[in-house]
């Protein structure tokens, strides 16, 4: 993650300061932290993210699935992104959704991911 996305987007105004507002590379910096417990690359460039949708007021909504639908981590890794993307200054309520279908296949990791497992 680099240093511009942990500065929050704020303006000012006669009346005061604004909230903050929340972005979509903030909210991918804040993914990219998390990482599959058995798998040393960040799920974001695992392609494990499938959508993500920012509304005015900050809510966050993102759609992700799992390597596998029996994978040991499938009760962690939601709870781990709605964690990471909270922190953010900006975010209202965050709601991570477990999406089956399209179904993972190794061809939506990144060529950084797929270098890293010697995918190639």
């Amino acid at each position: 993650m680099d240093d511009q996305q942990m500065i929050p987007t704020t303006s000012w105004t006669p009346e005061g300061e604004t909230k903050p507002v929340i972005t979509e590379d903030a909210v991918i910096g804040a993914i990219c932290t998390v990482f599959d417990p058995e798998i040393p690359v960040n799920i974001f460039e695992l392609g494990l993210i499938y959508a993500i949708e920012i509304a005015p007021s900050g809510d966050v909504k993102v759609e992700m699935t799992l390597t596998a639908p029996g994978c040991p981590s499938a009760q962690e890794l939601p709870v781990m992104v709605r964690n990471a993307i909270e922190a953010l200054d900006g975010a209202g309520e965050v709601t991570v959704d477990t999406v089956w279908e399209p179904s993972w296949d190794p061809s939506r990791m990144s060529d950084d991911a797929r270098l890293s497992l010697n995918m190639f």
